[in-house]
């Protein structure tokens, strides 16, 4: 079966049957957990962190400048982090730095409330949690049990129980109970919501909380805040993290809040909420069918567009909306539709599957509205807004903001590192941190969102990298929706990270503008998504590093740094040079194009092991017009790879001293038995170690992606003979 290619991604067919045993993508630093996962502003926590890959940590980093760490002395994985007394509440990203360069991120949370961790297991009316009122527990969810908490209220005394798990990186789906003394369930939260409460009586409390599959376990954490509420007051949540949909908002330009607020009751066109365009107005989906209108006038040959926030606000809400011209004739009213909008197209085709084979596991897309509407005669038209989710739900906390506009052509960025799945049954989706290798490349897919009408190009770059590390942006082509960043290290690259800057450029109304975009990554890293859904977010910042501690398995570039030139119709050939770290399976790999105008470049051969090779680029073929280009060649291959072999070596050093102190001691006729005792203790966990180290070490079968250092290209026009002059 040959391979077969999607935009994002690569599916390794070719690999043989053995394939089955196969590490999917070489291993990156991930933090996994933060214990606790936030604390008070003017405090300071002890922090214990866990993760993947994560030898010789170093450094404990936040993306709140606010926030900082330092480490615990003689505790492995443990760090002092201290808040600001003025840091913002609010969600920040932790990551760690290690061996192998940056970490992928975890939720921190910053909040003003006094904060506790939980201590001991409290699965029983017995042995309940105390809580106060406005104050956070930081704790994980107990496995195929229920966490009890007991708190006091008074007579009338209103209440908010949120229980932070989702939107702060958590594996748990939580169910929120609110019981009596003896445990008699009074009001329930199976959504995920915050449970408001108003105390019947005087007395004690009790908050029961468990999974909603009774799953639980290290991954599965949560913060549980309980807050008194106002009388008329909408209760707070605890900060979240921003999904992938949310990067194309806010519109550039938009104020902190609406000018404008919807005035209830206006769910019908009798009572409308008369309104002058343009419009920027805030309201709610409550009560339950909740149903927004709208009335304004407009004239023939306007043309509006309609933005709504509301699901990218971080509410679990699909808005609808309805645009009607109003006529009215001998007293008798009558609605002509003019445009029904609802959904943000995906930029890019997105897996029907969730994970991979058909698209990526990611969906920038969004159940919010941007559309066009024009306006065909003068008159009144009515805008009608609902959420198609909403029909029995009565949560005022489901709000949306309603934008409606002229033209203000723009645009909104974000990428991700490419994935790829393997086609013998694998269903792999990581979070892949921005960790080179030296001489490693990384491919980022960058999708726009493009609004109201601007159809241009855009040219993509990521500026502030580490010493050594290069970014080159293949532009996003006009009226296309993604194009391709490859950010690669040198081979000599030296150890080094920073946050780096990703934005796009473009011409806009005869200016240029630049916007900034996200960085979206895998809240986890999930090996077999038939068992677990992928969890994509977006980050806070952009961190790029760099490690010499371990080469990149293949390092390929066109064999001169130079821009290759042709003229339009030639054939192009580019000589390219191959540096083999590791040993690879099968006799070559098979390499393919990223970037605009070389899509089309047909497959061709990498010989493994080969210093050098070429690349023959048929630009009659590929029909590729004059212009400036970047590319890069791409392939699916496994190593055989090596994890840390370092580690042996330094082992083997400290087994060999272990041994011979053991050997001296039992020698020394003047060794306690206590000291001979102790030297044999060494020796064993020095062997131990040792052994471990040599097992982590063994050559693995590891397929990934591996892509070149970019490429440019400068086509120029054919030349013009005499002969076809005249």
């Amino acid at each position: 079966m040959s391979p077969k290619f999607f935009p994002l991604g690569l599916a390794l067919a070719f690999f043989p049957a053995t394939a089955s045993a196969q590490s999917v993508c070489l291993p990156a630093p991930r933090l996994l957990t933060l214990m606790p996962m936030g604390g008070q502003a003017g405090t300071s926590v002890e922090v214990t962190l866990t993760g993947q890959h994560l030898e010789n940590v170093t450094a404990l980093l936040f993306s709140n400048p606010k926030v900082s760490a330092k480490p615990v002395a003689g505790a492995e994985n443990k760090f002092l982090v201290t808040i600001a007394p003025d840091a913002s509440p609010g969600v920040c990203d932790a990551t760690v730095k290690a061996r192998l360069g940056i970490s992928s991120a975890r939720a921190f949370s910053v909040d003003r409330l006094p904060e506790i961790t939980r201590a001991k297991p409290n699965n029983s009316l017995e042995t309940a949690t105390p809580l106060t009122v406005n104050s956070i527990c930081n704790a994980s969810m107990t496995k195929r049990a229920v966490d009890y908490y007991a708190f006091k209220a008074r007579k009338g005394q209103r209440l908010s129980v949120d229980c932070a798990a989702s939107g702060i990186d958590s594996k748990l789906v939580p169910v929120v109970i609110v019981a009596d003394a003896r445990g008699r369930d009074l009001v329930v939260n199976r959504t995920g919501g915050i449970v408001d409460f108003t105390a019947p009586a005087d007395g004690d409390y009790l908050v029961k909380l468990h999974g909603l599959t009774f799953q639980g376990g290290a991954e599965h954490f949560y913060r549980l805040a309980l807050r008194d509420l106002p009388a008329g007051g909408v209760a707070i949540r605890q900060g979240a993290t921003a999904t992938v949909s949310s990067f194309s908002w806010p519109p550039q330009g938009l104020p902190a809040a609406a000018p404008l607020k919807e005035s209830e009751p206006n769910h019908d066109g009798a009572r409308a909420q008369r309104v002058t365009l343009p419009l920027d107005v805030t309201g709610s989906f409550a009560p339950a069918a909740d149903v927004d209108t709208y009335e304004f006038t407009a004239k023939k040959g306007e043309t509006w567009w309609v933005e709504v926030g509301s699901e990218r606000l971080g509410r679990p809400t699909d808005p609808f909306v309805l645009v009607q011209r109003v006529l009215r004739e001998g007293g008798k009213e009558t609605l002509a539709d003019v445009a029904e909008l609802h959904d943000i197209a995906p930029p890019m085709k997105v897996s029907s599957n969730g994970y991979s084979y058909d698209g990526p596991p990611y969906d920038a897309g969004s159940p919010d509205v941007l559309g066009k509407v024009e306006i065909k005669e003068d008159g009144i038209y009515r805008l009608q807004i609902r959420d198609l989710f909403g029909g029995t739900r009565n949560d005022p906390a489901n709000t949306y903001r309603l934008l409606v506009r002229k033209p203000a052509p723009d645009f909104t960025l974000a990428a991700w590192a490419v994935h790829f799945t393997l086609r013998n049954g694998d269903r792999a989706a990581f979070s892949k941190p921005v960790a080179l290798r030296s001489g490693a490349a990384m491919a980022f897919d960058v999708v726009t969102v493009r609004r109201d009408g601007f159809d241009g190009e855009i040219e993509v770059q990521l500026d502030g990298l580490p010493p050594g590390v290069t970014a080159a942006g293949l532009k996003i082509p006009a009226g296309k929706s993604n194009g391709v960043l490859i950010v690669s290290a040198s081979e000599t690259a030296a150890p080094g990270s920073t946050v780096a800057r990703l934005t796009g450029k473009a011409r806009i109304n005869g200016a240029t503008v630049v916007r900034e975009g996200r960085l979206a990554s895998m809240t986890w890293p999930v090996a077999d998504a038939k068992q677990e859904i992928p969890k994509p977010r977006l980050m806070a910042d952009f961190p790029v590093s760099v490690t010499a501690s371990e080469k990149a398995p293949l390092h390929l570039a066109a064999a001169a740094d130079k821009v290759w030139e042709a003229k339009v119709g030639e054939t192009l050939k580019i000589p390219l040079k191959a540096t083999w770290n590791s040993e690879f399976s099968g006799s070559s790999i098979k390499l393919k194009a990223y970037g605009p105008g070389f899509e089309g470049v047909k497959e061709f051969d990498l010989p493994v092991k080969a210093a050098s090779s070429e690349a023959v680029l048929d630009l009659a073929a590929l029909k590729t017009p004059p212009g400036e280009y970047t590319i890069a060649f791409y392939g699916g291959a496994v190593t055989r790879y090596r994890y840390n072999p370092e580690a042996v070596v330094t082992a083997e050093t400290a087994r060999k001293e272990a041994e011979a102190a053991a050997a001296k001691a039992l020698a020394d006729a003047r060794s306690t038995p206590d000291q001979k005792k102790a030297a044999e203790a060494t020796k064993a966990d020095c062997e131990k170690r040792f052994k471990a180290a040599t097992d982590t070490a063994m050559p693995k079968d590891t397929a990934d992606i591996f892509v070149s250092a970019p490429i440019r290209i400068s086509v120029k026009p054919a030349t013009v003979t005499t002969a076809a002059a005249k």
